[in-house]
């Protein structure tokens, strides 16, 4: 069974819209319909973005947010941080067999391994800005985003 954790993307997603919009203040529900998600769930994603200063939320019945800095100076891996999202990789829970020498040693091998592409992965998401993801959303549309 494979699990997928989206809280990134929906977490990106979000910023991209607010980076499109940048200056001006978007609610959730307009944020909520580009995503296409549940409104509190992509509340929750402003939270955790506004909780890191990467968003500024007023809460109420006018309630809104936008970025609390320029797009070029958000990392993707702010974003990811923010979002709270697990790691990309895990080592399975199942219990050590003492009879299999794979068994044994896989769990400290792969935490290695694991640990590099997580460390690899996130140096990629701090070359690249929400400037630079927004930039191309356009070039693939060829238009401007539109929530």
């Amino acid at each position: 069974m494979s699990l997928k954790n989206v809280q990134f993307t929906v977490a990106a997603h979000v910023a991209a819209v607010l980076g499109d919009r940048y200056g001006e203040y978007v609610t959730s529900a307009i944020l909520a319909g580009s995503v296409h998600a549940e409104a509190t769930f992509v509340r929750r994603s402003i939270a955790k973005l506004a909780k890191a200063g990467i968003v500024i939320a007023t809460r109420g019945k006018h309630g809104a947010c936008t970025l609390a800095r320029p797009p070029a100076e958000i990392t993707l891996l702010d974003i990811y941080r923010a979002s709270e999202a697990p790691a990309a990789f895990a080592i399975h829970g199942y219990p050590v067999q003492p009879a299999c020498v794979i068994s044994r040693q896989i769990k400290d091998t792969m935490h290695a391994v694991l640990d590099d592409a997580q460390s690899g992965f996130e140096a990629r998401l701090a070359g690249r800005t929400l400037a630079d993801l927004i930039a191309d959303i356009r070039r693939h549309d060829g238009n401007a985003i539109a929530a």
